[in-house]
């Protein structure tokens, strides 16, 4: 890696630089290219006018440098005056020569088209009727269009990632927004330096592991594949957000590997996440983008306020210490507790990044349980519908019920996914089953349900079928299955328990064993 740099935090993007060919594309200015390379990519930052022998002093770089020639002596074609000249410039960086047609010169000295092509100048003729003020002021001009076009589209960039963060899965949804503004790949990488989530390509060709034509051809002996620059880049991208996450005081760091631009964002004081984003180029806007898309994943994978960091600690601590619940529940936030489960409705299995989001039902106590994201809530907090999931909500709760609580959102939820709710909540008036002793009622479940028991699909696919009334249909959205499989489970269940399940009386027994199993 190369030219690694603290990279400030503008507010806007700076005024980019104008492409020479669309310098040479306006037609009232009449400008004719004669010698040096045709690139589309260079660029001007600005034109000056001067008739110095020697430029260098006077220039900055980036220059389309005009003269009128006043300053070429009259042997000048016959030693090295012409290549000194061109020298000077390239050397200070100027990007282009503009040589104005009259009142000194009425064509452009060929030493001087010779010297430019030599140091691969461009050299622009300027013709008669258009003045040096006339080129200033276009450049400008074009330079004022470039400057709206890019705060433009920083502006859009900046509400579609607005947008992506306020989708059901934030992190990915904002990191494909900026991936697809930049033209590259954006990670975000944990606290350890792992790869949490990822969107979009890294620099280095347009299909994967391709070879280019001269590659095919061996013209190119030993040139990296296409796959080998990706894996190249992807490597220097993780050490670069590896060397971020180790400086406190780094907000963000550049630097260019084999033509990609890689720069890492350290998110938040100490939370250990780094964004790292990898363009084929760097505009003068893409910082910009990029840090209004870090401020975003800074809030997002940031902690949840609603309770310490310590206290959640101090209560993980004394659970494992040998305290019970009741003991630690003030330590968490309340007295009165909702269990919560949840799952996306946009993919199958969440991820951690996925179940961080559920946060916002105002407790940060989240755990994702394989398939499912559970969440501890303060009773007062009513957990209200979120977009992008579908929830079941349990029974209000003390801390001693928590186990009961955890089993009446996992049937609040199947409920909420058969019917295509967006939450369920458990039941709350009293039932007959409530007249039965707990113990009783255990022992009761385990031996009316011993055939089946040792099968745990098959006892979870006879609790959905008969919770959703013996459809079919229904219980195999909520168990992601087949419905034949449905059929087939429970045509067992009825073999190995000997029971009629069209019989409503068998169907309550056994709804009645599988609530106390």
């Amino acid at each position: 890696m190369e030219g690694t740099s603290t990279v400030p935090d503008p507010a806007v993007p700076p005024t980019p630089p104008v492409p020479l060919a669309a310098l040479l594309a306006r037609e009232d200015l009449a400008l004719r290219q004669i010698a040096g390379p045709r690139d589309p990519d260079i660029v001007i930052h600005w034109a000056h006018t001067s008739e110095m022998a020697d430029p260098y002093p006077y220039l900055l770089g980036g220059e389309l440098l005009l003269t009128a020639g006043v300053h070429i002596p009259e042997a000048a074609g016959s030693g090295t005056y012409f290549d000194d000249y061109v020298s000077r410039i390239v050397a200070a960086g100027g990007a282009a020569l503009g040589f104005g047609l009259a009142p000194v010169h009425d064509a452009v000295p060929r030493a001087l088209v010779a010297a430019c092509e030599a140091y691969e100048l461009p050299l622009v003729e300027v013709p008669p009727r258009t003045t040096f003020s006339g080129v200033a002021r276009a450049v400008w001009q074009l330079m004022a269009q470039a400057r709206h076009t890019e705060l433009r589209r920083v502006t859009e960039a900046q509400q579609s990632l607005a947008a992506a963060a306020s989708r059901p899965d934030p992190v990915p949804s904002v990191l494909r927004q900026l991936a697809q503004r930049v033209g590259g790949r954006a990670v975000l990488y944990g606290p350890e330096g792992a790869e949490i989530a990822a969107a979009g390509r890294e620099p280095g060709g347009e299909v994967p592991g391709a070879l280019t034509g001269r590659e095919q051809r061996g013209e190119v002996p030993g040139a990296l594949t296409g796959r080998e620059q990706r894996g190249e880049v992807r490597e220097a991208l993780a050490e670069l957000a590896r060397i971020v996450a180790g400086r406190s005081s780094t907000t963000a760091t550049d630097t260019t590997l084999a033509g990609a631009h890689l720069a890492a964002y350290a998110l938040g004081a100490g939370q250990g996440f780094v964004l790292g984003v990898a363009a084929p180029r760097r505009d003068p806007g893409d910082h910009t983008i990029a840090s209004v898309a870090a401020v975003l994943l800074s809030l997002l994978t940031g902690e949840h306020q609603s309770g310490t960091g310590a206290a959640r600690s101090a209560a993980l601590v004394r659970l494992l210490l040998g305290a019970g619940p009741d003991e630690v529940a003030p330590l968490l936030g309340g007295e009165r507790w909702v269990v919560v489960h949840g799952r996306p409705d946009l993919r199958e299995v969440p991820d951690g990044v996925a179940a961080s989001a559920l946060g916002a039902l105002g407790s940060p106590l989240v755990d994702l349980d394989r398939d499912v994201v559970r969440v501890l809530v303060p009773a007062e907090r009513e957990p209200a519908p979120q977009p992008g999931w579908t929830l079941g909500v349990s029974a209000v709760a003390g801390p001693h019920e928590w186990a009961s609580a955890d089993a009446q959102a996992a049937r609040a939820l199947a409920r909420a996914r058969a019917t295509r709710a967006p939450l369920v909540r458990h039941a709350t008036r009293p039932a007959l089953a409530d007249l039965v002793p707990g113990e009783e009622a255990e022992a009761y479940a385990r031996t009316l349900l011993a055939p089946v028991a040792a099968a745990p699909a098959l006892t979870e696919t006879l609790r959905a079928w008969l919770s959703l009334h013996g459809s079919w249909d229904r219980t195999a959205v909520a168990l992601a299955v087949h419905r034949n499989t449905v059929r087939q489970r429970i045509a067992r269940c009825a073999a190995l328990l000997a029971a009629d399940l069209d019989d409503p009386d068998v169907r309550m027994e056994l709804w009645f064993a599988l609530r106390h199993l």
